[in-house]
C-alpha cells in the first residue's frame, strides 16, 4: 500500500473513536485506510487448537466489523486490514512510519491510557504525526481545525496560540509598580504578534482560503494550550524528533496536552 492513513483497532471504545477519526482523515486525503490489529500473545505450538482458532476468529471478526463500519460511514472509502503479532508499541510505530498519519485510541473518560505501555512510545518515537482520540469522540466524527493543509481541506479556521511567561524579576518589580508589568506585556505581545505574522506569511500565501487567527497569552504553555483546546476539534502540538541524549521522548507540554486536553491531540514530530 502506498499513501494511506493507518489506525490501531482493538474493538474498544477508544479504538472505535480512532477508527472513526482515521476514516474521515483518509476520506479527506483521498487515500486508503489501513486497520491494524496487534496480537501481543500469539498462539504457540503448545496452544490448544480450539483456543488458537477462537483467537483467530476474534481478530478476523474485529477487523471485519471495524472495516464494515468505516465503509458504511464513508461510502467509497478503500479499507484494508492487517493482523500482526508482536509488541503493540513496535507494531504501531512501524505502521505509523509507513503511513501519512496514525490514529490511536488515547485517553478514555477515566484516567490513563487504553494501553499505556504502547501509546506513549508510539507518540514519542514515530516519525509521522500520531493522533490520540478519546472514547467520547466515537459517536460523531470530529470537524477538524488543524494545521494549514488540514484546515484548507475542511474549510475551517486555524487558531494559533503562543504563550510566554513574565520573568520573575519583572513580577517582583510589578508589585511596587503595576505599570511595569502592563508595559512589558504590551511590548512582548507586539513583538510576538510580529513574529507570528512573519512565521505564517508563507503559509497564508499558500493557503489563502484559510482564516488564521493568532493569539499571544501570558501563562504556562501547557495550561494555555489545554484551555485553548476547549471546544476545539483537534489540538496540534509539536515534538522534537531528535537531539535528546536519552533518545526520543515527550516534553511536558505534549504530555500535558495528551493527558488533559478535551479534544483529540495530534503530536507532530519535527527536527
Amino acid at each position: 500500500m502506498t499513501r494511506h492513513v493507518a489506525v490501531g483497532a482493538d474493538g474498544s471504545a477508544e479504538s472505535i473513536a480512532a477508527v472513526s477519526w482515521a476514516a474521515q482523515e483518509a476520506m479527506l486525503r483521498a487515500v486508503p485506510l489501513l486497520l491494524v490489529h496487534v496480537e501481543e500473545t500469539p498462539a504457540a505450538p503448545e496452544t490448544p487448537p480450539d483456543f488458537a482458532r477462537a483467537q483467530t476468529d476474534r481478530t478476523e471478526n474485529l477487523l471485519r466489523d471495524a472495516a464494515g463500519g468505516a465503509r458504511s460511514r464513508y461510502p467509497g472509502l478503500e479499507v484494508a486490514t492487517d493482523a500482526v503479532q508482536g509488541r503493540a508499541a513496535d507494531a504501531l510505530i512501524a505502521a505509523a512510519d509507513r503511513a501519512e498519519a496514525l490514529g490511536s485510541g488515547g485517553l478514555g473518560r477515566a484516567a490513563g491510557f487504553l494501553t499505556g505501555s504502547a501509546s506513549l512510545p508510539v507518540v514519542a518515537k514515530s516519525r509521522k504525526p500520531v493522533v490520540l482520540v478519546r472514547s467520547r469522540d466515537a459517536a460523531e466524527p470530529p470537524r477538524q481545525r488543524e494545521a494549514p493543509g488540514e484546515a484548507a481541506r475542511r474549510g475551517e479556521e486555524l487558531r494559533v496560540v503562543h504563550s510566554w511567561s513574565q520573568p520573575a524579576a519583572y513580577a517582583y518589580a510589578a508589585i511596587m509598580d503595576p505599570g511595569i508589568g502592563v508595559e512589558l506585556e504590551q511590548r512582548v505581545a507586539e513583538g510576538l504578534a510580529e513574529g507570528l505574522a512573519d512565521m505564517f506569511r508563507p503559509w497564508r500565501s499558500r493557503f489563502t482560503e484559510v482564516n488564521v487567527t493568532e493569539r499571544t497569552v501570558n501563562g504556562p504553555a501547557a495550561a494555555e494550550l489545554i484551555h485553548a483546546s476547549e471546544g476545539a476539534a483537534l489540538l496540534v502540538v509539536g515534538r522534537r524528533s531528535g537531539g535528546a541524549p536519552t533518545g526520543p521522548h515527550l516534553g511536558h507540554v505534549a504530555q500535558s496536552a495528551i493527558h488533559h486536553s478535551g479534544a483529540p491531540v495530534a503530536v507532530v514530530p519535527h527536527e
